[in-house]
Parts: structure tokens; C-alpha cells; sequence
């Protein structure tokens, strides 16, 4: 019997079954491959993310520059931001010179302007809404993470807290009624607004962020949970 065999006998007597160091080493390998992928991919991914969006708003802005005043016509290398800070600059000079009477009164006439033209008014309008709610400091939207009973009862979606029903919706629903955007995974720009009573709703202690990340995965990133809470009790904010 050669030495070979004599070490299969010997495991097979102690009842323990070794992996080789081949075996080991090749795990040890996948894990260690994986793991870097784990670590390396959201910060590749990110990174990607912002050198695409420079390069997009750099398209578009430094053209419209004077080769006179380009940076970029004169210096031996190319200057990636500058279209970025030249649209923020210009933001903020249009915000400072809006703030008095004579930027007030242009906006006015370039409003009622627009309100003329049928489908644009529309648009402008919508839009108009949309940013001046997300950007205003009085109302904080999406500030509540909740469980609404969606699509039927028994099935629980995740949503967000948009404001309590107003207008013709509150006449006829009752105040107690709240929007609540249910968006789809695992893409949150699309989504339903619906309206349930407020004491229909579980609220939820993790943060909005919390709840876009578990919405973007799927499922899969969960977010720890800061307090035991009984599972069939509905919260309140």
C-alpha cells in the first residue's frame, strides 16, 4: 500500500473528511475575488458616474464659451469642471439678480408670456410645482418612510409620506387622508401617488435614504433596525 492510500485510510478512519490544500486555496482565492468586487465596484461605479455627468455638462457649456475667455484655448490640458462651475456661477447670478424688483417684474412678464402658449404653460407650470416644493424650506417632502396595505390586502408595500390630501381630494376623502408614493423597484423614479388614512399606515423608523437603498435593491439591503418594535402594531408619526 502506498502512501496515498494509507492517508485516505486514515481519514476515513477518524470520520473526518479534509479538504485539500489545492481545495482551500481556491476558495480562499474566490473569496478574496469577490470581496475586491464587493469594495471596488460601488466606488468604480461612482466615480463613473460624476466623470460622465462632467463630461456631459462640459459638452455643452464650454462651447458656448469665447475662445477668448477659454481657459481650455490657452492652457496645455484640459480642465474638467469648468463647465460645472460656470453653470453654478450662472445659477447664482441669475437667483441674485431675480431677488430684487426688476428681476421680480422680468419673471413676472416672461411668466404670463408663457402662459399664453397652451401645451408650454402646462409643462412650466408642472415643473415649476415640482422643483419649487422639493426646494422649499417650509415643506420637507418624502420626510416619512411607511407600509400601506398595496396592491390589496395582505401584500404591504414600502412608500413615502407626501403631504395630507388638500382640495377637492380632502373634501371629498376626508383630512385625515395622506398621499403616499409607492415607488416601484428597483427603479424609484416610477411609482404611484395613493391616499390612505393616516391610521391605515405603519410608520417606519428607518430614514428615507434607508428606504431608497431598500427600494434600489430589491430587498437586498436592509437596513438595521434602531428599535424593537411589535410586528402588528400601527405607529403613528
Amino acid at each position: 500500500m502506498d502512501q496515498k492510500h494509507k492517508v485516505h485510510e486514515d481519514d476515513a478512519e477518524d470520520g473526518l473528511v479534509r479538504p485539500s490544500k489545492r481545495k482551500g486555496l481556491w476558495l480562499w482565492l474566490r473569496n478574496s475575488f469577490l470581496t475586491g468586487i464587493v469594495i471596488s465596484a460601488p466606488i468604480a461605479a461612482t466615480l463613473w458616474l460624476v466623470w460622465s455627468f462632467l463630461k456631459w455638462v462640459d459638452g455643452r457649456i464650454v462651447p458656448l464659451i469665447p475662445k477668448g475667455y477659454n481657459p481650455e484655448s490657452y492652457l496645455p490640458f484640459a480642465f474638467p469642471g469648468l463647465g460645472l462651475l460656470i453653470a453654478v456661477a450662472a445659477l447664482t447670478l441669475l437667483g441674485a439678480l431675480t431677488a430684487n424688483i426688476f428681476g421680480r417684474t422680468l419673471i413676472g412678464a416672461a411668466e404670463r408670456l408663457v402662459a399664453r402658449v397652451p401645451l408650454v404653460s402646462s409643462i412650466y407650470g408642472t415643473v415649476k410645482q415640482i422643483v419649487q416644493t422639493i426646494l422649499s424650506q417650509q415643506e420637507r417632502s418624502f420626510d416619512k418612510v411607511v407600509l400601506v396595505e398595496y396592491p390589496r390586502p395582505g401584500l404591504y408595500a414600502v412608500g413615502f409620506v407626501s403631504t395630507p390630501a388638500q382640495g377637492e381630494i380632502a373634501a371629498r376623502l376626508g383630512k385625515d387622508v395622506i398621499g403616499v408614493f409607492v415607488p416601484t423597484a428597483p427603479n424609484p423614479t416610477s411609482g404611484f401617488l395613493i391616499y390612505e388614512k393616516h391610521e391605515n399606515l405603519t410608520y417606519l423608523d428607518m430614514s428615507v435614504e434607508a428606504g431608497a437603498k431598500l427600494i434600489l435593491s430589491a430587498g437586498l439591503v436592509y437596513p438595521e433596525q434602531s428599535k424593537a418594535q411589535p410586528a402588528d402594531s400601527k405607529r403613528t408619526a
